[in-house]
């Protein structure tokens, strides 16, 4: 197992982590484990080297933190635990989003599920169109200067939205987020447009969720079928995705994973592990064979030619105005795609 930086922090965490979405008898669609299998999961994961676990509050509205609290309660000084707030945790008006109130209340509840007086990594779970981006940051930074959250993070933001909060945080003197948890895969690439550049040039660290497509890069769906009628993705068709290109994306693994004598699934995480912006790839796991088999991931390193036969074949088209970059560059005259030149020439008819 190696181990990365998480943004400019000094924190180094595992390039896999095990998350926790499964642990919890509430989302049996999900996973629906209980302690006894949790304690299997996470002991076998810091056996391999994992240090770094992922949950949410709304996890089985709270199950999932107090699952992984017990499970990691005897390695807590040893282990980096990540958790979120924004979903909705009660019936009540403020019982959801990312007020000042309903953080600060999240982060003392997670505390207490967790089993531990500290929280390494808060991340905000989504956007709040209802609350001031400045009034997130202020509770959030209060929630690190009082040493209850060492250090935060947002997920699924657009990447206007986590460049307007790194500015707010740099006007106002707040903590900064270190890292966006976002989804990245084979078949989901669209981060690469507007989010990776952007976190490459501000210093973050990247952590990907749903790595296989929602299960569908796990080797279990063909053109005929599932072929685990159980697999998540048969009941639960998420994240979206082009079908047909996925399709063709597999064609591609499956023969360099033979090559290898790896798995498809270990294929498709060592691709994004071979990304330099990743930090640490989420893995999730309902059964112990799952999350061997995804741990043994580190093992692989694909070739060159592999890479970008995958890199080819998962390509997705550039959305203006990236497309306009394809035109040159108009202060190089004379080059092939010279965008003032083509603006000057006459028209033919």
């Amino acid at each position: 197992m190696k181990y990365r930086r998480l943004g400019t922090t000094g924190i180094y965490v595992s390039e896999l982590c095990l998350g926790a979405m499964t642990f919890g008898t509430q989302w049996e669609m999900i996973g629906a484990l209980g302690q006894q299998e949790a304690d299997a999961l996470v002991g076998r994961s810091l056996d391999a080297g994992v240090n770094f676990f992922d949950t949410a509050d709304v996890y089985s509205t709270g199950d999932s933190e107090e699952i992984l609290g017990r499970a990691l309660a005897a390695r807590r000084r040893d282990v980096v635990i990540a958790t979120k707030v924004r979903g909705r945790m009660g019936p009540g008006p403020n019982q959801v989003g990312l007020s000042r109130l309903h953080i600060i209340e999240a982060c003392e509840a997670s505390l207490k599920r967790l089993g531990t007086d500290y929280i390494d990594l808060y991340q905000i779970h989504r956007a709040d169109p209802e609350t001031a981006i400045d009034e997130t940051l202020g509770a959030l930074t209060d929630l690190v200067r009082a040493g209850k959250v060492r250090t935060i993070g947002c997920s699924n933001l657009e990447a206007w939205e986590l460049m307007k909060a790194l500015g707010v945080s740099e006007r106002r003197g707040f903590e900064r987020f270190q890292c966006t948890q976002s989804y990245y895969a084979l078949a989901g690439r669209d981060i690469e447009h507007d989010t990776i550049p952007l976190i490459r040039d501000q210093g973050l660290g990247l952590l990907v969720w749903s790595p296989l497509a929602g299960g569908f890069l796990s080797g279990k769906f063909t053109r005929e079928g599932a072929r685990d009628a159980d697999a998540r993705r048969v009941a639960f068709d998420f994240p979206p995705l082009d079908k047909e290109q996925a399709f063709d994306i597999l064609d591609v693994v499956r023969p360099i994973a033979d090559a290898h004598g790896a798995s498809v699934a270990q294929v498709a995480l060592a691709w994004l592990l071979a990304k330099d912006a990743v930090t640490s790839v989420i893995i999730g796991a309902k059964r112990m064979d799952q999350l061997v088999d995804n741990l043994g991931a580190v093992e692989l390193t694909l070739t060159a030619d592999e890479l970008e036969r995958l890199d080819e074949v998962s390509a997705t088209p550039a959305p203006y105005p990236a497309w306009m970059l394809s035109l040159g560059d108009d202060r190089l005259p004379g080059t092939s795609r010279d965008l003032a030149a083509l603006l000057r020439k006459p028209r033919s008819d």
